[in-house]
C-alpha cells in the first residue's frame, strides 16, 4: 500500500471534450451521464450511459467494466 493509503485508486482527472471524444472512438472508457433521465433522453452524448445522480449507488453502476477508466458527465447551464 502507499504511504498515501490509496495505492491502486485513481483520482478524478478533468478532460476536455476532444480528448473524450479519442477516448470513446478508442473505446477505452465508459461515459456516464448523471443527468436525469428526461434532459438525457432529451440530448446526450452519444455513448453514454444514463445513471442519474439521484440513483447512483451500487447497483445502478454494476452495469460498468470496471476494467476501464470512467468517465462521469453531468452538464448544467445555471
Amino acid at each position: 500500500m502507499g504511504a498515501d493509503g490509496d495505492e491502486g485508486k485513481e483520482m478524478p482527472t478533468e478532460i476536455r471534450f476532444a480528448q473524450l471524444q479519442e477516448l470513446l472512438a478508442d473505446g477505452d472508457v465508459e461515459l456516464v451521464e448523471v443527468l436525469p433521465a428526461r434532459e438525457y433522453e432529451e440530448e446526450h452524448i452519444p455513448g453514454a450511459i444514463s445513471i442519474p445522480l439521484k440513483s447512483l449507488g451500487a447497483t445502478s453502476v454494476s452495469i460498468l467494466d470496471r476494467h476501464k477508466p470512467i468517465v462521469v458527465y453531468c452538464w448544467d447551464d445555471a
